[in-house]
């Protein structure tokens, strides 16, 4: 399937234009592409399309495009010219034929000529609206930064954009779905489908005829608001902030909010309590205003469209009437295998490193987002480059983060005095790990000056791609990956100095609270927190970043750990949902024998249901270390025994 079946177009003409870009497998799209960029093919005095624009378009992005930049007959044979330079010869006929057929049906036309306007009429206000959130959304588009050697694969969020229209649009019984969520991992495409939907809409290509306005709003960019109205907030986007309210309370079944990060926002404890609000005009802080919104007070009868990052579930159906959730996976396998095929050039090498990723079950669900692929792949490309006799059997998804960054440093020019550095590293990884307390994965200006973060070292991490600038929110930055984030707040707790990120506890005591989560909550990023932070304990990998980072590791951490296991593990402190199988991951992780057997005696039971070869080659490792365990409940099924590759030991040299 593909996203072609959520936009209208009207224009006979353009769905034969479109089969024709569908049917250029995906080495063909981007020859196309890049002859769009080239100044031999172009007319004269044209407006180039932004590369960032083209770079991640699927054929119906690439006619929106197409229609955008050229008049009708200059789209044609702009088409005709670069087919006709990739040597694509029944494809050049079936052009020629179209061009005759349109020349028959419109007659000479001037390529100057402005395509005509969508049927039907528009009030002024609506089209004002739709031009600015056209250059909004293509502004944002633009700024969003890739790495250098990323590769591109189709759009991710084809399949997705077909399921969101069937979903908008009124089912077999007449029943109008009105609460929509887009949940999913970080980074797998929920912002980029939701700018889609509101670019396409603008264009009038998506859901034209079904909504009159759009709004997007970003929770992250709006958190940090002083209170306002509702009217105020759906304003700023007018000229002099002046915006139809009127027309829009009107016909409010026309309406669509879409609200992206719901995960940034933080619920009012007294919600349940409080009064209902439908007055668009009472000044309240923004994040009642979303709450009341979401409630379905301020606008009943209005669609929403909210996108937030998994383990926001039950919040967000306490608040919802009827929500229907969709998950948002991401890279597939298939897209996956293209992309290290891609990376590597290599077919034998990346199919040894793709077993290895599916064999470490974590790697490879986080493989989902594209830029988790593009870690993985750098970073093991820096490895045999380094290392020709590099072996995969070695790595942890620990180790992996841990090269990434001190590879990136080792090699960049960047230089800090002895003293300052560590104290840099600190309040970077201070930063990452008050994010992750605070579920806060955007960072305004303020937070970069109270961990007292110095400009140089922000403008190098942009360098590196380990930070990037927020498109919608100035002077406001991110991690490139959650996952980044992820790794620096798990190094905050391996790192000298007592004071902990969020200000109440030392970083003992906030260690402790962290593992206590981790192994008693479902929530993937302490789960993966709790990883790393394991996973730095390993000896070797704990020297490499000292030495390359100059940073300074904590000499009593393990002590801690063994503390904190001596009181956590006991029966009666145990909780009935303590994660016995994450606990026993994140020892195999250290991969430090004498410790996870001291760690281990503190252990007198386990509850074990094993449902894959990763957990039984975990469990056993860690099992065989119980020399106290006196309870042991285990359960053992849908195995797949596989004899380990002999690749996994070879090397990729």
């Amino acid at each position: 399937m593909s996203s072609s079946a959520n936009l209208v177009v009207d224009d006979c003409s353009c769905d034969k234009l479109l089969s024709h870009l569908r049917g250029l497998d995906q080495h063909q799209l981007e020859e196309f592409k890049l002859g769009l960029q080239s100044p031999r093919l172009l007319p004269e005095n044209f407006q180039q399309i932004p590369w960032a624009n083209l770079k991640a378009a699927d054929p119906t992005n690439l006619l929106c495009l197409l229609r955008e930049y050229f008049p009708e007959r200059q789209m044609w044979e702009m088409t005709l010219r670069i087919f006709e330079n990739m040597n694509l010869t029944s494809l050049c006929e079936g052009v020629r034929a179209e061009m005759d057929e349109l020349s028959q049906m419109q007659g000479p036309q001037n390529s100057d000529q402005e395509e005509p306007e969508m049927p039907g009429e528009e009030s002024v206000h609506r089209k004002t609206y739709r031009e600015r959130m056209k250059a909004k959304m293509l502004v944002m588009w633009d700024n969003i930064p890739w790495p250098e050697d990323h590769i591109y694969l189709r759009d991710v969020t084809e399949n997705e954009h077909e399921v969101l229209k069937s979903l908008v649009y009124p089912n077999r019984t007449g029943a109008q779905p009105q609460t929509i969520i887009l949940e999913g991992m970080a980074g797998v495409g929920k912002t980029t489908l939701v700018v889609k939907v509101m670019l396409h809409w603008a264009e009038g290509f998506l859901f034209h005829h079904r909504f009159s306005y759009v709004f997007y709003i970003s929770c992250h960019q709006v958190r940090e608001m002083r209170d306002t109205t509702f009217a105020d907030l759906l304003s700023q986007d007018w000229p002099n902030s002046q915006a139809p309210i009127e027309e829009f309370m009107s016909h409010p079944e026309r309406l669509l909010f879409i609200i992206d990060g719901f995960e940034e926002m933080t619920m009012p404890s007294n919600l349940a309590d409080s009064l209902p609000c439908t007055d668009w005009y009472q000044q309240l802080p923004v994040a009642r205003i979303l709450f009341y919104l979401l409630k379905k007070e301020l606008v009943p009868m209005a669609t929403l469209l909210i996108t937030t990052r998994d383990g926001r579930r039950e919040d967000l159906k306490k608040l919802l009437l009827n929500p229907r959730f969709v998950l948002i996976s991401g890279f597939t396998e298939g897209d996956q295998e293209e992309y290290f095929f891609r990376y590597f050039g290599d077919q034998d090498k990346a199919r040894k490193i793709l077993h290895w990723v599916r064999n470490n079950k974590t790697l490879f669900h986080s493989c989902s987002a594209p830029l988790v692929c593009w870690i993985v792949c750098s970073c093991l490309k820096r490895q045999m480059t380094r290392c020709p006799y590099f072996q995969l059997s070695t790595q942890t998804t620990t180790s992996l983060y841990a090269y990434f960054f001190s590879s990136s440093f080792a090699t960049a020019d960047f230089n800090w005095s002895g003293q300052s550095w560590p104290e840099q590293w600190r309040a970077l990884c201070s930063l990452a790990a008050d994010g992750m307390w605070s579920s806060n994965f955007t960072f305004a200006k303020e937070d970069i000056e109270h961990w007292h973060l110095q400009a140089p070292l922000i403008d190098f991490l942009f360098r590196l791609n380990i930070l990037q600038k927020v498109s919608d929110c100035e002077d406001c930055i991110t991690f490139t990956h959650q996952s980044l984030q992820v790794f620096l707040g798990a190094m905050f707790y391996v790192l000298r100095g007592m004071e902990g990120s969020t200000g109440g506890l030392s970083t003992h005591q906030e260690m402790r609270v962290l593992l206590s989560d981790a192994f008693a909550d479902m929530n993937v990023y302490w789960h993966q927190m709790a990883l790393f932070f394991f996973g730095l304990l390993k000896r070797d990998l704990s020297r490499e970043l000292e030495d390359t980072l100059h940073c300074r590791l904590s000499p009593r951490i393990m002590d801690e750990l063994l503390e904190w296991a001596e009181e956590s593990l006991k029966y009666e402190t145990v909780s009935f949902h303590f994660e016995f199988l994450m606990f026993f991951q994140c020892l195999y992780e250290t991969h430090e024998e004498n410790f996870v057997k001291q760690i281990l005696d503190y252990l007198p039971e386990a509850d074990l249901d094993i449902l894959g070869d990763l957990q039984l080659r975990v469990s056993s490792f860690c099992l065989k270390h119980c020399q106290r365990l006196s309870k042991l409940r285990l359960s053992v099924s849908c195995l797949n025994p596989q004899k380990e590759s002999t690749f996994n030991r070879e090397t990729l040299g």
